[in-house]
């Protein structure tokens, strides 16, 4: 069996090589899973160059998300079985409950993640897929999309029908956001930057979109477009707080999910206050919120979007398109 090893964080692509393995036993509690996809998300351009907020173990087997098939376990396994398809959690240890220091331990990361042919896991770091998605479906579930599930579930409110949620742009978390709130009864207010995108967001089911390089001020228009009110709830994906902030109703929730400059603009407490909002770091989440969400993937027949699919001898290649930052959905990489 091939993996590919990072050398270290911050090494960038040049630091990526593939070498050949037996493939690997599971010991007690443990399963092996037949890798057939993985997908990428930001948080694999951050562990490259080196600016990734977690731990990075030298010459780690690389990406937090895959999908693939349950070929051998261990004893005292009773999570998964033989012959089921699965996909891993990002934070294997999350079982349920708030995050704590306990769980930082992360797949692609401080572990060994999925860019593998083959992966031994802890069996109940594994959740079964819906039955309709593909593995390269599947594959982008873990980070991407638990992370939307969480923003907009995890505190413990949630969204409700009715609610106006904002996403921005059309990266990975904010169109899974899209998909989900839609599904949970919201009306969603998309940003993005070009008439094509803002075309491409109504199809998935977005009900208003603000171009932002047409209307610069986003969050002043959020607010007229809700008839001054604010949206119910913010996915902050950029770490624009301050404009998040602004464009949330009294007693609203910003989501902070991360953001993409190395420098972001300090958030004014006294505008903090004046709003009322609470803003949530969120940092992906747990096995339960990750079965919770396929849960609602499968009632409803969601589809994860993937711009491209490149076979495992590219991934190199699926780096750079996802770098490149052309992407309209999910890059993934395929091992079948």
């Amino acid at each position: 069996m091939r993996s590919y090893h990072l050398s270290h964080s911050g090494a960038g692509l040049s630091g990526l090589t593939v070498r050949e393995h037996d493939v690997p036993a599971p010991g007690p509690g443990q399963a092996v899973v037949a890798v057939r996809a993985t997908s990428l998300s930001f948080r694999e351009l951050m562990v490259l160059d080196g600016t990734y907020v977690l731990p990075v173990e030298p010459d780690v087997v690389p990406v937090s998300d895959g999908a693939g098939d349950v070929v051998t376990v261990g004893p005292d396994v009773d999570a998964v079985r033989v012959g089921d398809r699965v996909a891993a959690t990002l934070f294997p240890s999350w079982q349920d409950g708030p995050f704590a220091v306990e769980h930082l331990a992360q797949r692609g990361g401080s572990l060994d993640g999925m860019l593998t042919e083959y992966a031994v896991v802890d069996a109940d770091s594994l959740v079964t897929v819906p039955a309709h998605l593909s593995y390269e479906e599947a594959a982008t579930l873990p980070c991407a999309a638990v992370t939307a599930w969480n923003a907009l579930t995890g505190d413990g409110v949630g969204v409700r029908p009715g609610d106006t949620v904002v996403v921005q742009g059309s990266g990975g978390v904010s169109l899974f956001a899209l998909q989900f709130a839609k599904a949970l009864g919201a009306r969603v207010i998309a940003t993005t930057s070009s008439p094509a995108k803002a075309a491409r967001l109504r199809g998935l089911g977005a009900d208003d979109v603000v171009d932002y390089t047409a209307t610069p001020d986003w969050a002043d228009e959020v607010r007229a477009r809700t008839g001054g009110r604010g949206a119910d709830r913010v996915v902050d994906v950029a770490g624009l707080l301050h404009e998040s902030v602004r464009a949330v109703a009294l007693a609203g929730t910003v989501a902070c999910v991360g953001f993409v400059g190395k420098t972001a603009e300090p958030l004014d407490p006294r505008a903090l206050f004046a709003s009322g909002a609470t803003v949530r770091a969120v940092a992906v989440g747990s096995r339960a919120q990750f079965t919770a969400m396929n849960a609602v993937i499968e009632a409803h027949g969601l589809r994860p979007l993937i711009d491209r699919v490149f076979p495992f001898d590219e991934a190199v290649d699926a780096y750079r398109h996802y770098a490149s930052g052309g992407a309209f959905g999910k890059v993934v990489i395929s091992t079948s």
